[in-house]
């Protein structure tokens, strides 16, 4: 359904893969450290193959990935994976409007098949949810080609990475190829007060809440700035997705 002839032939289509083109680079790069990372901490080839096709979370699975190195409960890792991605609960209740004309199965899909910087690159392309089928279709075709570099990158050089793992040394850093991704990404998004105040909030509430265990620091982090930011739309009628005037 996602890859039909229907889907393909629309630029959008087109467009969402011309654009997550621009970023895969550092998609494949934590990838493959993401892969390298699991078999280095005496997860078998099997296991490690499985994690990357099943959970598709590269910081969950860093996450969770020293916790099973030290036979920790599973109630534990559960608890790991769940509090660092929360944050796509966040990128649910945004995306919702624009996939709840869908059938379930393809929603849960669409769930699975999200990620950081596909998100990103949707909401900035989609400011506001289709009203129209035409849009509807347009939208989720290039939703579509952000979800096919993404989900091929990360795949391709993860199970990469699982192959090669005792030929590259984690020292190489390859995950920093990754954030400075993101940060690119946030940059591009930060085109009104608005944002640039939510990502200083963000920024300021993780650094400060550092110290909490599980990595809950970052969905701290979100909360607040989701929050605050809320409450200052509200409170003074700013429009989130308004452009400042240059």
């Amino acid at each position: 359904m996602f890859l039909s002839a229907a889907i393909r032939r629309r630029p959008e289509f087109r467009v969402g893969v011309r654009d997550m083109s621009s970023v895969a680079l550092g998609i494949g790069a934590w990838g493959l450290m993401t892969g390298v990372a699991m078999v280095k901490s005496d997860m078998s080839v099997i296991e490690a193959l499985a994690m990357t096709l099943l959970v598709y979370a590269g910081s969950s699975q860093l996450a969770a990935i020293p916790l099973l190195f030290a036979g920790a409960p599973a109630w534990v890792i559960l608890a790991t994976g769940f509090c660092v991605n929360l944050r796509f609960v966040v990128f649910s209740l945004h995306l919702r409007p624009y996939l709840m004309h869908m059938p379930r199965w393809r929603r849960i899909v669409h769930g699975y098949l999200t990620a950081d910087m596909s998100y990103a690159l949707f909401t900035r392309q989609y400011p506001k949810p289709p009203l129209t089928t035409a849009e509807q279709e347009s939208q989720e075709a290039y939703l579509t080609g952000n979800y096919f570099v993404t989900w091929c990158a990360w795949m391709g050089m993860s199970v990469l990475g699982i192959a090669l793992a005792n030929f590259i040394p984690q020292s190489w850093g390859l995950g920093f190829a990754g954030v400075l991704s993101l940060v690119a990404i946030v940059c591009s998004m930060a085109t009104t007060r608005l944002r640039v105040l939510a990502g200083l909030i963000a920024g300021a509430t993780a650094v400060a809440a550092y110290s909490l265990p599980l990595k809950l620091n970052i969905v701290v982090a979100i909360g607040v700035a989701v929050l605050l930011c809320f409450w200052l739309e509200k409170q003074f009628g700013l429009d989130p997705t308004a452009e400042d005037d240059k």
